[in-house]
C-alpha cells in the first residue's frame, strides 16, 4: 500500500540551463558526502532529483558518473513534465512492497525488482531506503548491456506491459 509524501517535491524549473543546475548540485553533493555529510535532508533538489537521490547519486560516486546521473534525472525530468504535466505524485511505495531481490523473471533475478524500482522512479514514488541505479541495479544492468537511462525509458515506453520490458532485457542480453 503506498503512502503521502510528506515534502513536496522540487520543480525548479530553470528549463534553459537545468543540466548546469544539475551539475552544479551534483559537484556540491560529491562535496558533501567527502566531508562527512550524511544528513540526505540537506543536499540540494532538482527538477528530476529529489535531496535524497542526490545523496545517493554522491554516495555511489566512485562507480557512478556524473553522466549517468545527469541521463537518469533526464528522464525523470522528462516524465515529471510530460506524463505528470508537472506535478509530483503524492504518493511514495513502501520498499516492503518490491520484490525481493532474488525474485526472477523470464529467469533473470532482480528484474521484478527493478522494474518496480524504475516505474517508481518515473513517478518520484521510490521510498528513502531505495534507489535506482543502486549497486545491485548496477550489476543487473551491466550483466544485461543495458544502460539505466535506456532501462528508465523503455519502461517508460512499455507502460505496464511486464511482457515488453521483458523481451528488451532478453533481447540485450542476448548482444553479449
Amino acid at each position: 500500500m503506498a503512502f503521502r509524501k510528506e515534502n513536496a517535491y522540487s520543480a525548479r524549473m530553470d528549463n534553459y540551463d537545468w543540466t548546469q543546475h544539475f551539475r552544479q548540485s551534483w559537484e556540491k553533493a560529491v562535496v558533501a558526502y567527502q566531508a562527512g555529510n550524511r544528513e540526505p535532508t540537506g543536499y540540494p533538489a532538482t527538477i528530476g532529483c529529489s535531496a535524497q537521490e542526490m545523496y545517493d547519486f554522491a554516495e555511489d560516486s566512485d562507480e557512478l558518473s556524473f553522466d549517468t546521473a545527469l541521463l537518469i534525472t533526464a528522464v525523470r525530468r522528462d516524465y515529471f513534465l510530460v506524463v505528470q504535466r508537472g506535478q509530483p505524485s503524492p504518493l511514495v511505495i513502501p520498499a516492503s512492497e518490491f520484490p525481493p531481490k532474488e525474485a526472477e523473471l523470464a529467469g533473470f533475478k532482480w528484474l521484478p525488482r527493478i522494474i518496480l524500482k524504475a516505474r517508481c522512479k518515473l513517478r518520484g514514488e521510490l521510498p528513502a531506503e531505495l534507489m535506482y541505479c543502486c549497486g545491485g541495479d548496477r550489476a543487473f544492468l551491466k550483466k544485461v548491456n543495458i544502460h539505466p537511462a535506456d532501462f528508465l525509458r523503455y519502461v517508460w515506453a512499455a507502460h505496464d506491459d511486464d511482457q515488453k520490458i521483458v523481451g528488451y532485457v532478453v533481447a540485450q542480453a542476448s548482444r553479449l
